[in-house]
C-alpha cells in the first residue's frame, strides 16, 4: 500500500550534500542516530511538561521533520560512506522505537491515555514487523499505509492544529485510536509481505 516512504529517495537527494559534508567533518552515522533520539526524547518531555501552554506543540512538527532528516542522513552516512555496522543497525532500530514512544506519549497530556498508549504500542509493532522481514529473508519491510513518515506527518498536523488553536475537540477521543488501527493494519501488511516473500 502507498506510504510517504516512497518519497525518501527524493528527500535523500536534497540532503546528500549535507551528509557528504558531515562525513568529511568526521561525523558518524551512529552519532546522528543518537542525536535524533536525544532530540526526540527531549521534545517529548518538554511538550508533556508544558502541554498547558499550547504553543509548545509547535515544537512537534519541527522536531518530527528534523528527525526524519536525521534518519535519512544517518542512513546515507552508513551506506554511502562505509559506516554500516551491526552496532549501527541495533542503534537505528532501538533509537527509532524510543523516539516514537517519547513523541507519541507526550500527547497523553491532552488525549485519552488509552488511545495514545495503543498508538504507541502499535507504532512499535509496525517497526518490529518491518525488521522481522530481514529474518524472513525478504529484507527490511516498509509497507504502508501508516509507516514512520506517515506517523510523523499525522502527529505534526495534530500538534500544529493544537498550537494554533484550530483543534476540533469533538474528534479528540477518536484520533489516536484511529491511528492505532491504521498502525495495526500496517503491521499486518508487513507480516503478510514477509510471509509472501515480498519486500515493502
Amino acid at each position: 500500500m502507498p506510504t510517504l516512504y516512497a518519497l525518501k529517495p527524493a528527500f535523500q537527494a536534497r540532503l546528500r550534500p549535507l551528509a557528504d559534508r558531515l562525513a568529511g567533518a568526521g561525523v558518524t552515522a551512529n552519532q546522528i542516530t543518537l542525536l535524533a533520539a536525544a532530540l526526540s526524547v527531549a521534545t517529548g518531555v518538554v511538550v508533556a511538561a508544558l502541554a498547558g501552554h499550547r504553543a509548545v506543540f509547535l515544537l512537534m512538527p519541527v522536531v518530527l521533520f528534523a528527525r526524519m532528516a536525521l534518519n535519512a542522513i544517518d542512513g546515507m552516512l552508513a551506506r554511502e560512506h562505509g559506516q554500516a555496522s551491526k552496532l549501527g543497525m541495533y542503534l537505528n532500530e532501538l533509537c527509532d522505537a524510543v523516539s516514537d514512544l517519547a513523541l507519541i506519549l507526550a500527547f497523553v497530556a491532552l488525549f485519552p491515555a488509552w488511545g495514545v498508549v495503543a498508538f504507541a504500542i502499535t507504532a512499535v509493532l509496525v517497526e518490529f514487523a518491518g525488521v522481522l522481514g530481514i529474518a524472513a529473508g525478504t529484507g527490511r519491510n516498509y509497507a504502508g499505509p501508516f509507516g514512520k513518515s506517515d506517523r510523523a506527518l499525522a502527529l505534526g498536523i495534530v500538534a500544529f492544529l493544537i498550537a494554533c488553536g484550530l483543534w476540533v475537540e469533538a474528534i479528540t477521543p477518536f484520533v489516536f485510536p484511529a491511528m492505532a488501527t491504521l498502525s495495526l493494519v500496517t503491521a499486518i501488511n508487513r507480516i503478510r509481505s514477509g510471509l509472501n516473500g515480498s519486500g515493502g
